[in-house]
């Protein structure tokens, strides 16, 4: 009887860890053209650009040694849709199924450019949609 407690206060106490206080968000969730242009800013600190927009996938360094960061996410939609009908008589029926499905891709660079002070000197993006 002491063991089943035992078992069932660690599977709680995973639980409920498990659940936790919903803070973790997914850096690609936050990688949009809108946070770029609105707050991104010329003269903004290195930490500042990460605290928004993550991690970058790549950093680099220009010809005079200054950081280079950049971000680039692909992402694909993909919808089906199906409709269906269906008629006739008690004895005799007739259905019919017609699906679909269509994609969509999306793909954000962004390019950030930073001075000798890790400030934002310069920044670029680019968003396409096909």
């Amino acid at each position: 009887m002491k063991r089943t407690w035992i078992v069932l206060g660690l599977c709680l106490s995973v639980s409920i860890a498990g659940c936790g206080g919903g803070t973790a968000t997914i850096q690609e969730d936050r990688l949009t053209v809108g946070k770029v242009q609105g707050e991104i800013k010329v003269g903004m600190a290195a930490s500042q650009v990460a605290e928004l927009l993550g991690s970058p996938n790549i950093v680099t360094t220009d010809e005079k040694r200054r950081e280079v960061w950049i971000y680039d996410k692909v992402s694909t939609d993909r919808v089906d849709t199906s409709s269906s009908s269906f008629a006739g008589i008690i004895i005799l029926g007739a259905s019919s199924r017609d699906s679909s499905s269509s994609q969509r891709q999306r793909t954000l660079t962004i390019i950030i450019k930073y001075d000798e002070e890790k400030k934002v000197r310069d920044f670029a993006y680019n968003y396409t949609q096909f």
